[in-house]
């Protein structure tokens, strides 16, 4: 199927019934007072958090919601039926953002979740309401107010505790594979990845983790180079980062060089997503010869000054790949431990996860800034908004 990943509509509240003007008329009581009864209120729209749901791709078909509108009063005072409710299903992990002021509505990020977007219109009143002992006949009523309507952007990042990152051809997509039973497109060319993949790590019963998968990332990835920004955002979701590093690349490239701009670039995009911890992964260790080995390790973690974990692996034959999943599912079970237990810990995790988004939402509301510009006639950017491509969701 197809990955959608953003996606534009409008949602309209339903309008307000308005309110009735009637007198009461019945045998024998030939001057009856006001009897106009009130509308009903109109809809509401709200999004509700849907698992069964992993794109945005039906709101790529559907982009007009409409709640129904409330009935008007009648006689005998009788209220006029309220509009139902509207009930959008979206993806969990849905951002959504009003296009016209570019403010955060919600964060969907729980099954069942629901966010209020569209305010319904309010009833109007019926003449009964402005009857008194000087006006015994009053011929006014109110109308229903307006239903609020809105034009919505949604993007979604993907729910993940482990993200992948690194330089296309690193071999992101055959560690996914690996581990997990994601079957990801891999080829020796770059940019085989052209969407997310999301694969279940499983290490026993009952303990696993999700691994996300993204395209590689080039220089220039965070003002909008390759498919780096849109693709960017997904990893303000996860927990840990594993940088892959190719240490034998077929463009004979300096692995340490491609390194440091991926750091680079993830630090532009994002200067709280850089603080997020990030392991070293030194992958395709099989195409060298065994006494070199421990020698390009050295040089490369010496030249990074890299001071976290550094993991040794081969992804295409698994070699090493079972210690890096366990030390990461470790890692991940005592930080929820330490975040149920410890407030001050779970705060720090709300707050960064807050400024993840809010960086996020910046550079989102830059490149649509730049979008509504003129576009010149010699203009060449890419614009990712064109691809369509495929994605494989593995359980």
């Amino acid at each position: 199927m197809q990955f959608v990943d953003e996606a534009s509509i409008i949602v309209e509240a339903g309008k307000g019934g308005n309110g009735c003007l009637s007198f009461r008329r019945e045998k024998y009581v030939p001057k009856g007072g006001p009897d106009g009864g009130d509308g009903g209120h109109g809809g509401n729209v709200y999004l509700i958090g849907d698992d069964a749901l992993n794109t945005l791709i039906d709101f790529k078909y559907q982009r007009f919601y409409k709640a129904p509108n409330g009935q008007p009063g009648q006689g005998r005072q009788m209220s006029g039926r309220n509009g139902e409710d509207l009930y959008v299903k979206v993806p969990v992990g849905t951002t959504v953002i009003d296009e016209d002021t570019l403010e955060v509505i919600a964060d969907v990020t729980e099954i069942g979740q629901v966010e209020l977007v569209a305010q319904a219109g309010r009833r109007g009143l019926g003449n009964i309401h402005f009857k008194s002992s000087t006006n015994r006949a009053p011929r006014k009523t109110t109308p229903g107010t307006e239903g609020e309507r809105r034009n919505l952007r949604f993007e979604m990042k993907v729910m993940a505790d482990v993200g992948l990152l690194g330089v296309p051809n690193a071999g992101k997509s055959t560690l996914i594979r690996a581990v997990s039973a994601a079957k990801p497109k891999v080829a020796n060319y770059p940019f085989t990845t052209l969407v997310p993949n999301l694969g279940v790590v499983k290490l026993g019963t009952h303990e696993h983790f999700v691994m996300a998968d993204v395209p590689g990332l080039i220089e220039g990835a965070s003002d909008g180079a390759g498919l780096g920004l849109r693709f960017l955002k997904h990893l303000t979701r996860t927990r840990l980062l594993l940088h892959v590093v190719d240490v034998a690349p077929f463009d004979e490239s300096d692995p340490v060089e491609s390194a440091r701009a991926i750091a680079y670039e993830l630090e532009q995009f994002s200067t709280t997503l850089a603080e997020r911890p990030r392991w070293l992964v030194l992958n395709k260790l099989d195409l060298l010869p065994e006494e070199e080995r421990q020698a390009t390790v050295d040089d490369i973690v010496a030249r990074l000054e890299w001071a976290g974990p550094v993991y040794r692996i081969s992804a295409i034959s698994s070699e090493g790949t079972q210690p890096l999943v366990q030390a990461a599912h470790r890692w991940l079970t005592e930080q929820r431990q330490l975040e149920a237990e410890d407030e001050v810990a779970f705060e720090h995790e709300r707050e960064m996860r807050q400024r993840m988004e809010d960086e996020a939402v910046a550079r989102t509301e830059a490149r649509m800034s730049r979008k509504r510009k003129p576009v010149q006639e010699d203009d060449d950017d890419f614009d990712d908004d064109d691809y369509d491509v495929e994605v494989e969701y593995a359980p």
